[in-house]
């Protein structure tokens, strides 16, 4: 076969790749690029990515990135046994889970270690909380099983360890977390080609924050901000009836796109409000079910699950009855996980700009919705050649991604660029099932609050 994968060996994602590749068991072709002469941004890598982002894998024609999308499809093309991703739904749901929540990881540990940290200064104390939140959710993950997904290392393990290696080379603060030491001190030895793959690169990651910390611009150009990186004539008219619990707000985008998938599924939900300002999501009996006491949350007669995406994969995987919202094809699939994980952190772009802030009358920080913005063009570029998010027909990415730039509409966000996603936003919402009952009734309730909220209320 081949597999070129263009990288650079300071990065977490690239590290989670190599890692992945060694406990495949499949060679890689590594291609360096040089962020600091640009070369992510020349006409020929663009071809390969217009997202100009790293990793970025090519398997013959095929292109894929975002490290998770990157390792899930080697894992489902080459694998020669399905212990580091489980076919088994349950099991599956709990690998996927895992790895939606090291993006959230990612994507808050960025915030507290940047330019400023970095070259010294003491980081934010609220980030550095939400952070440290993380680390305490994860520990918890580990407080009855050998490894963050079960009793076996997993692909999830392999994302994970990428980041805590990180921390620990950044010298954050490990020791209250005891199952994570211990955990990370397993996976060391467990992790095939750990040294190679992990911990030599980690040398030069070492090496260049000592330069910064020393005052030299290196590190800082390298590092930048990364990204965290069906037809309706498909969807069977049966309903798969089931013990399916939902524990949902009806404002929340993320619970959402659970019920948009439910529809197009055709799986019924017991939906459970839960009241966020009554701290229902924080009572003992609540907390059983979550310890990370977020929303949604699925409940699957014993079986509890988290994280939309997650959620929705899962569904898919164990209740629908064709494969056209999540194509088993590993190239397909790929894809729609890339579109996945690419909404989770076009999510994260648009919180940072929408909030009490700016949603109360204060203008946006510019550098903020400049994010978010290149967010939005890299959609309308994934747009250009056809009709859906990833590929000719409807795929959970769309329900995920439409939710997304609904809430922009309600939000007056201006989209009017975005020639490709208007006209495909237009389209969504005439194709994927109950979309009215899913989404844009509980729009109303986002435009109140949002209404209340500019208007002082609480």
């Amino acid at each position: 076969m081949s597999l070129d994968l263009y990288y650079n060996p300071i990065s977490p994602s690239c590290r989670t790749v190599l890692l992945a590749a060694k406990a495949i068991g499949v060679d890689l072709n590594l291609k360096p690029l040089n962020i600091l002469e640009g070369e992510q941004l020349k006409p020929e890598f663009l071809k390969l990515n217009p997202q100009h982002t790293i990793p970025t894998l090519v398997d013959n024609d095929f292109s894929v990135w975002e490290s998770r999308a990157i390792i899930t499809y080697l894992q489902n093309k080459y694998g020669k046994n399905d212990s580091l991703y489980p076919k088994e739904p349950k099991k599956r749901a709990l690998v996927d889970q895992r790895l939606f929540f090291d993006l959230d990881l990612d994507s808050r540990f960025h915030q507290i270690y940047n330019r400023n940290t970095l070259g010294g200064a003491l980081p934010d104390p609220e980030k550095l909380k939400a952070a440290n939140e993380s680390l305490e959710f994860l520990n918890t993950f580990l407080n009855e099983t050998e490894f963050v997904a079960g009793d076996h290392l997993t692909l999830s393990d392999l994302s994970l360890v990428a980041q805590i290696s990180t921390l620990d080379v950044m010298k954050h603060d490990l020791s209250p977390y005891k199952d994570i030491k211990r955990w990370y001190d397993k996976v060391r030895v467990t992790a095939p080609g750990y040294k190679e793959a992990n911990e030599d690169n980690l040398i030069i990651l070492k090496e260049m924050i000592e330069k910064f910390s020393k005052g030299h611009e290196l590190l800082r150009k390298m590092l930048g901000i990364p990204t965290i990186s069906t037809p309706a004539n498909d969807i069977f008219d049966g309903k798969v009836r089931m013990a399916l619990d939902l524990y949902y707000a009806p404002g929340s985008a993320p619970c959402r796109i659970v019920l948009l998938a439910a529809k197009a599924i055709g799986v019924d939900l017991n939906l459970k409000l839960l009241n966020l300002y009554e701290g229902e999501h924080l009572k003992p009996e609540f907390l059983k079910l979550n310890p990370q006491h977020t929303i949604p949350t699925l409940v699957d007669n014993g079986f509890v699950i988290w994280e939309s995406r997650a959620i929705i994969t899962y569904l898919q995987n164990k209740y629908g009855r064709i494969d056209s919202l999540y194509p088993k094809e590993p190239k397909k699939r790929a894809v729609v996980d890339q579109r996945l994980f690419f909404d989770m952190d076009f999510y994260f772009r648009l919180y940072q700009v929408y909030n009490r802030n700016t949603i109360g009358g204060g203008p946006p920080d510019p550098e903020k919705l400049k994010k978010a913005n290149e967010s939005l063009e890299f959609l309308d570029t994934f747009l250009n050649d056809s009709e859906f998010v990833a590929g000719d027909h409807l795929t959970l990415a769309d329900l995920s991604l439409v939710v997304q730039i609904s809430n922009l509409e309600v939000l007056k966000h201006d989209l009017s660029p975005y020639k490709n996603i208007r006209r495909w936003y237009d389209k969504v919402k005439v194709t994927a099932p109950g979309y009215k009952e899913a989404n844009e009734d509980h729009l109303e309730v986002v435009r109140e609050m949002i209404e209340k909220f500019s208007k002082g209320n609480k």
